[in-house]
This record gives C-alpha cells, structure tokens and sequence, in this order.
C-alpha cells in the first residue's frame, strides 16, 4: 500500500485517504494556445518505469494537493510538497541521487 506524508497537515495516509490527480510539474495550455500544445498538454503523459512526480490530493483529510516524489516500481516515496512548488525541492532529488545515481532528472 502506497503511504504518503501530506506536507500540510503532516498526517501519514494510505492512497485510500488520497486522490490522485496526475503528473506533476506540468506546463499548462488553455485557450488561445496552439492546437499541438493543448493537445500535447491533454493527452501526452510520460508513464516512467521508475522516479515519477505526481499530484495528489488530501481528499480525506485536509483537502489540498500537494506533489509527492516516488519510484513506480517500488512504490519507494522519496518525499513530498506543498503544489506551489514549480520544481522538486533539493533535499528530495538528493535522496533520489543517493538511491539512483543513474536518475536523469525530472525534466
């Protein structure tokens, strides 16, 4: 069972207590964008076999969303933050290079 730390409330829940919401770190595209971007946007997710960013949801508890860094093989979270954050925080990719030196990134 997947566990994650929301970094608002600091409670420790089971994906039961959570909803999920997709890749993280996303550049959005809405109206008045070219057709390719928006499709891009909507349609064109990475599905990595590895360290993946996603969205998540408190939706049990105290309802925001926030990011959350973990292994999709594994299920190895490597940590998680507040969805304000426009790119993983340094603490989290060092634990990610600690583990996996071979890691390119999250771009």
């Amino acid at each position: 069972m997947l566990i994650l730390e929301c970094p608002y409330c600091g409670v420790k829940a089971e994906e039961t207590e959570l909803a999920p919401g997709g890749e993280a770190h996303l550049k959005r595209f809405g109206p008045g964008s070219p057709d390719e971007d928006f499709e891009a946007y909507m349609f064109a997710r990475k599905n990595p076999k590895g360290v993946h960013f996603e969205r998540w949801r408190h939706a049990y508890g105290c309802g925001k969303w926030f990011l959350a860094a973990r292994c999709t093989a594994t299920l190895e979270v490597f940590g998680t933050y507040p969805a304000q954050t426009t790119e993983p925080p340094a603490d989290i990719v060092a634990k990610i290079m600690a583990k996996r030196p071979d890691w390119k990134g999250y771009k």
